[in-house]
């Protein structure tokens, strides 16, 4: 399926974490973070190869201890993507991961906050060409903000702490510069970034922190970043759930090919709502189809219909999809009848099919089928006759209905 970006996006600056491009219209980015020991790195780098396989960008490591910096250094070299230094309480903690040659730093604004400490770790990313994060955190804000803003985290104070932090970066010359205004509340972190937005043109890292475990954490933070993305505002997206990395990173590649922002590297399968017409279980075929399926990188649209009386109708712009109808799936490609299978072969036959539409394409496919989609023509249309005839035209009997609200006039 061909690649189109579907809105308009924020003009921010580029900066380079890595060789991987950030703003100033680069494809969005999807980052996470390992939760490993980063001193034991060779369990983080296993983590940091699945988080690459996974879709992931950019991987975050923390770096809290001198041996956590020590392991960056034997982690970096080896990585197949940037990596970020996750740096908190301790500014030295980020001179030591400069030295061990990561490609970015996050630092919060709430947790570093002398002045001079901040200026030197920028002067030192400065010299090396290393870009930072400021992370502000809406769990974390400098007491004088809770202060000044009510006791309180408002989407203006996070704003002013990532403006606070930029001039001190200003003070010393240094604009490598992204930022994030990350809250555990959707409504808020909206707010923050839509501010923030208005006045820098620095990229901007979209996450919703603490979001939680699955499905809920998931929910959440797609509800904060779509609506974002959806205006334009966003340049790198983490999704902050408490469950393994790899979630992290799928659902950021998710997100990102949903909304039409990143070009689709697995399937995408669409399939019907359950309804009366549903000749077999459309769930059960779907999620058979997905494990299937699996990881294969065919970035096809599949569809998976539960009777042919609008399935293929509705899948038409589809790539690739199948119907049930009396006991056997009616294959379909670009919305033409290409042939008929038992039910039980349905999935396979999907698959089989997929793959020889990604190495070969659909008109291929097509040709492939000249022999059999006549005869899969006139089956669908005899399934959809049968179909329509043991429920009706009218299954929901809306025409009795309508005589009613016609005599009630």
């Amino acid at each position: 399926m061909e690649f189109t970006q579907s809105f308009p996006r924020h003009e921010t600056k580029q900066i380079m974490v890595g060789d991987v491009p950030v703003g100033g219209g680069a494809p969005i980015t999807v980052q996470s973070m390992t939760v490993t020991k980063t001193a034991d790195h060779e369990a983080t780098l296993q983590q940091i190869y699945a988080l690459a396989a996974a879709g992931c960008d950019i991987v975050r490591c923390t770096c809290n201890e001198p041996e956590a910096a020590e392991g960056l250094a034997r982690i970096v070299p080896r990585s197949p993507v940037p990596i970020v230094a996750d740096i908190h309480h301790q500014y030295r903690r980020a001179l030591e991961a400069l030295e061990a040659g990561v490609h970015c730093l996050r630092l919060n604004p709430g947790n570093i906050r002398n002045p001079e400490h901040i200026k030197l770790v920028a002067r030192e990313a400065k010299d090396r060409n290393v870009p930072i994060r400021i992370g502000v955190n809406g769990g974390s804000l400098h007491p004088d903000l809770y202060k000044k803003y009510g006791g309180k985290v408002t989407p203006e104070a996070m704003v002013e702490s990532a403006l606070d932090e930029i001039r001190y970066f200003d003070d010393v010359g240094f604009d490598l510069i992204k930022i994030s205004v990350k809250a555990s509340s959707v409504p808020l972190m909206i707010e923050a970034y839509r501010q923030l937005a208005a006045v820098t043109d620095y990229p901007l890292h979209l996450g919703v922190t603490e979001a939680g475990p699955p499905p809920i954490g998931t929910l959440k933070a797609t509800a904060g970043m779509a609506t974002l993305l959806a205006e334009g505002i966003g340049d790198t997206i983490r999704y902050s759930l408490t469950a393994d990395p790899v979630e992290e990173a799928k659902a950021g590649r998710q997100l990102l090919e949903t909304l039409g922002l990143r070009e689709r590297k697995n399937i995408d399968l669409i399939s019907c709502p359950s309804c009366g017409r549903a000749e077999v279980d459309v769930v059960g075929i779907a999620n058979e189809a997905m494990e299937a399926f699996g990881e294969r990188e065919i970035p096809l649209q599949v569809a998976v219909m539960g009777c042919v009386v609008n399935g293929p109708g509705e899948a038409r712009d589809a790539d690739l999809g199948i119907a049930a109808g009396n006991q056997r799936g009616h294959l379909f490609v670009k919305g033409q009848n290409v042939m008929v299978v038992p039910e039980d072969e349905m999935v396979g036959t999907l698959v089989e099919w997929a793959e020889f539409i990604h190495e070969h394409g659909a008109d291929a496919a097509l040709v492939k089928a000249a022999t059999t989609k006549d005869a899969a023509k006139r089956a669908a249309e005899e399934d959809r006759a049968r179909n329509l005839n043991d429920r009706g035209d009218d299954a929901n009997d809306s025409e009795s209905v309508i005589a009613e609200i016609r005599r009630s006039h």
